[in-house]
């Protein structure tokens, strides 16, 4: 079941661009883990085992964006930005060799244009 409340900056779908150039289509899993915060963790599609429980939120540029239950259940109200922002992601995410990463941000926190 897909909320579609997931949209994009440029930034987030040209990096996103960039790593399925290198990688092939992937898609995105929101742990809500203490390490992860809002850094969402992209995988190969089909490499990535979700959980009889995770959900998906929508889609980023055509990659499923997933969480757990509990976690889409606690974003079921919000509209979620997905950002590239400075710095290396997540040490198992395809994008923690770039110089940039992803983040969610509700849109009310948004960086400006």
């Amino acid at each position: 079941m897909s909320h579609d409340n997931v949209t994009a900056t440029p930034a987030a779908l040209a990096l996103l661009a960039e790593i399925e150039a290198d990688h092939g289509p992937v898609i995105f899993h929101l742990s809500g883990g203490c390490c992860d915060g809002t850094a969402p963790m992209v995988y190969p599609a089909g490499e990535f085992r979700l959980g009889a429980h995770d959900v998906q939120l929508g889609s980023v540029g055509g990659a499923g964006f997933w969480t757990s239950g509990a976690q889409a259940a606690a974003w079921a109200d919000t509209a979620l930005l997905i950002d590239a922002v400075p710095g290396r992601g997540g040490a198992f995410s395809l994008d923690n060799p770039r110089d940039r990463h992803f983040v969610v941000r509700p849109p009310t926190c948004a960086a400006p244009a």
